[in-house]
């Protein structure tokens, strides 16, 4: 599990640095986590990562699975939500959609997410991957839900 330090433990809830780290915590657990996503650069207005392919992240053809692809960019996007959500909603990605261009064929694959709508229950991200020679691998385009936390009873 990951360990927070005190710092960290003690900023304030729905401040933009906490959004921020909640943001970063997405990529310690879960899929982000197992397949080995890597955060690069975290705001408000751009989430880039980073994924160094192994055999695991393969289909049989030698090239980057489209599961793959598809959950680095989940990761990504569901980032930028959490940057961007207001003070006490939550969320989650309600649609997802993948135009492949190219094959991935690694050692690295890289993503730029950007937002293309921030409203106030929905945004919407557009990830792109590439290749190491910088060739488009996939453009995803998901939408992310922000709903108001239940309050505890």
């Amino acid at each position: 599990m990951r360990l927070r330090t005190l710092k960290e433990k003690l900023l304030p809830k729905d401040t933009p640095a906490y959004r921020r780290r909640n943001a970063r915590e997405i990529f310690l657990i879960g899929l982000p986590m197992v397949i080995g996503v890597k955060p690069t650069l975290l705001s408000d207005q751009k989430i880039n990562a980073s994924l160094r392919i192994k055999s695991m992240h393969l289909n049989r053809s030698g090239r980057i699975s489209g599961g793959t692809i598809m959950a680095m960019a989940d990761a990504m996007g569901a980032a930028g939500a959490v940057i961007n959500r207001a003070p006490g909603f939550s969320g989650g990605t309600i649609e997802s959609k993948t135009n492949f261009f190219n094959a991935g064929t690694g050692p690295v694959m890289t993503g730029e997410c950007i937002p293309l709508h921030i409203g106030r229950t929905t945004s919407v991200w557009q990830t792109t991957l590439y290749n190491p020679d910088g060739s488009m691998i996939a453009v995803v385009t998901q939408t992310q839900i922000a709903l108001p936390r239940r309050s505890k009873a």
